[in-house]
């Protein structure tokens, strides 16, 4: 019973790796210098267990920076404190990048964003997991809306792809 279900996951991984790189293959790669470039310590935490945070940071260091480490953790609340993101902003996995954190599954182009325009915010957050987003299986249903994060811990919107 355990190797099938094992077998199943495997399975259910592979499909999630295939939609990612294909629904995000034809993405112009060098529109997201700024990530690619990046040479401060990136962090990826996230929950051992969580198969769509393993297909984000696949997705990530194959679009964005392949020197990103990836961190597992049992206690990600910890980390979302220690940063100061909002209860109401916080999905399943953080991003620590040099002084910004990236909450959730958000694209990369916003990050370039973030890093090429380099707002005065603790960071940006796309909370929840929105279908079709980086990492996450199904259709997008909408525009994916990603929040900046004040200073002060207040959020606004920031953009919309």
């Amino acid at each position: 019973m355990a190797k099938k279900t094992f077998l199943i996951l495997g399975i259910i991984f592979v499909i999630f790796l295939g939609i990612i790189f294909f629904s995000f293959g034809s993405k112009d790669v060098s529109s997201l210098e700024a990530v690619s470039n990046f040479e401060d310590d990136m962090v990826i935490y996230k929950s051992g267990s969580c198969g769509c945070c393993g297909v984000y940071s696949t997705y990530f260091k194959s679009k964005g920076n392949p020197k990103i480490n990836v961190v597992d953790l049992q206690d990600l609340q910890a980390i979302k404190t220690k940063y100061g993101i909002p209860s109401a902003m916080e999905s399943c996995h953080t991003t620590i990048m040099g002084n910004y954190f990236v909450e959730g599954h958000v694209p990369l182009e916003a990050v370039n964003k973030l890093l090429t325009e380099k707002p005065d915010i603790k960071g940006i957050a796309m909370p929840g997991m929105p279908s079709g987003s980086p990492g996450m299986p199904g259709a997008k249903t909408g525009d994916f809306v990603i929040y900046a994060v004040n200073n002060d811990g207040s959020y606004t919107e920031w953009m919309r792809l």
